[in-house]
């Protein structure tokens, strides 16, 4: 049986490029989720929970604090991208930390990563950007970019 941390991996190791450093090993994955403010999410081809031992397309993971959470990571196998995967998991987790009393979500970025794009669709914005903050291998430096977005009932109020 496939569990929950393999179906992570998996994606993890197709998602994300070894070029920019970002992907984490099983170990931190697992660490992560022994901490009891942390969450992950699955999403499977169509967006929905997987079910049974069929293959995550994308997952994410969250740290909750009083009010707020953080994402943590967030990847989507490559041939599931453009498939609304990263908005399904964006939305879930969206849910979820409002029903555990938060009111932002919080992440942070390299300046020139293309999920961007995606995370402004959702409603995240900058706050924030630290210089030069991340070191790739061949030396290179780049921006990280802090942002953050509003949740909760007020945020649907247009929607009516």
């Amino acid at each position: 049986m496939t569990d929950d941390l393999d179906r992570i991996m998996a994606v993890m190791t197709a998602a994300f490029d070894p070029y920019w450093g970002e992907a984490w090993t099983r170990r931190q994955v697992a660490d992560s989720l022994l901490m009891p403010h942390t969450h992950y999410y699955l999403a499977d081809w169509t967006g929905a929970v997987p079910v049974d031992e069929a293959p995550a397309a994308g997952f994410a993971l969250v740290r909750a604090a009083p009010g707020e959470e953080e994402l943590l990571l967030i990847g989507v196998a490559p041939e599931a991208r453009g498939r609304g995967v990263g908005s399904a998991l964006l939305r879930q987790l969206a849910a979820a930390a409002e029903l555990r009393g938060a009111d932002r979500i919080f992440l942070e970025m390299r300046a020139n990563n293309p999920a961007e794009n995606l995370y402004r669709r959702h409603g995240y914005w900058p706050i924030g950007r630290r210089h030069d903050y991340y070191r790739l291998a061949d030396g290179t430096r780049l921006d990280a970019i802090t942002f953050a977005c509003s949740i909760g009932p007020a945020d649907f109020a247009d929607d009516e």
